[in-house]
């Protein structure tokens, strides 16, 4: 390659990284992104060490550095990641951009998202805590004295193929659609405090969030509290002191006093959970989220690590 060439290169990645990098691209500031970059160098150096001594079989020969340069410095890679959680685009597209063959980009975002799913969800004013399991929430809302709010959210996904086994398991029972349903987690404002218990979309939103042992949970931590929808009314009924769901609807012959005090108590328990709905909505801005297109193995992972992105977010609020 020619001096000529390799500095238009150059130049051409430069200017891509200062378009990708806008907040409309990669869904964070750029001060954000900064930060982001600088606590992922360390993991992702660290895991590209592993890899490469593991394809050799010994140690170095040459000190840390030396040899070809990458065609896609860390900090694109992160960007690349970043627009294609954001929109979803084909990694031929963003190949294009960066004058790079179509797997560099693919291997770019397969290296950054599980260190993007790792990192958790952020908690408010405490930059260096971040929570990964149900029992993390837990404690922190007993700590803190936080009231939980707990929803599920469903993204529609592709069909399963034909004559695949648990082909039924993803379709909804609400959307009659194939969705993955996921459970997520937030405080009094809104904020993101977890998201997990991902299943296929068939699942009662009650069934997904027991099988991660939330019921075990408020055994153990008596004083925490939290306010549901009617999709866990039985939550409800076995933690009366501890979970609040919305009143059952009267009948249709019930007195007008008892419609009107279901009509007062509904309206009260929605206002207080309108938070979870703007939230929810949070996370739909982003295009996997919508309807996810890609491969179904890797949807866990997409979606962890969109909602760590907007837990950020939202910690700062």
């Amino acid at each position: 390659m020619t001096t000529a060439v390799r500095v238009g290169a150059v130049v051409r990645q430069l200017l891509t990284r200062t378009a990708l990098s806008h907040r409309i691209c990669t869904g964070i500031s750029r001060k954000h992104l900064g930060k982001l970059i600088a606590e992922l160098t360390a993991p992702w150096t660290a895991a590209e060490e592993g890899r490469l001594h593991n394809r050799r079989g010994h140690s170095r020969l040459r000190a840390a550095g030396a040899g070809p340069d990458h065609q896609l410095v860390f900090t694109d890679r992160v960007i690349a990641t970043l627009v294609i959680l954001r929109f979803q685009l084909p990694h031929a597209a963003l190949a294009v951009f960066y004058g790079v063959d179509r797997s560099t980009i693919t291997r770019a975002v397969h290296e950054v998202r599980p260190l993007l799913t790792a990192r958790g969800f952020a908690v408010p004013g405490e930059p260096h805590v971040r929570l990964h399991t149900l029992a993390d929430v837990f404690a922190y809302a007993r700590a803190k004295g936080v009231e939980l709010r707990l929803d599920g959210t469903e993204v529609k996904v592709r069909r399963p193929k034909a004559n695949k086994p648990g082909r039924r398991a993803f379709v909804s029972g609400k959307l009659r659609q194939n969705t993955n349903k996921a459970t997520v987690i937030r405080d009094e404002a809104g904020r993101t405090l977890w998201t997990g218990a991902i299943r296929p979309g068939r699942m009662h939103d009650q069934s997904a969030v027991r099988t991660e042992g939330i019921a075990d949970l408020f055994e153990q931590f008596p004083d925490v509290k939290a306010k549901v929808d009617s999709g866990y009314r039985g939550l409800a009924k076995q933690f009366p002191g501890q979970v609040s769901a919305p009143p059952l609807k009267p009948k249709k012959n019930a007195p007008a006093q008892e419609r009107a005090a279901y009509e007062k108590e509904r309206h009260r328990q929605s206002s207080e959970r309108i938070c979870v709905e703007h939230a929810n909505a949070e996370h739909k801005q982003w295009r996997p989220l919508q309807r996810y297109l890609g491969r179904r193995e890797y949807y866990d992972q997409t979606h962890l690590a969109i909602a760590g992105l907007v837990s950020d977010r939202s910690a700062e609020r």
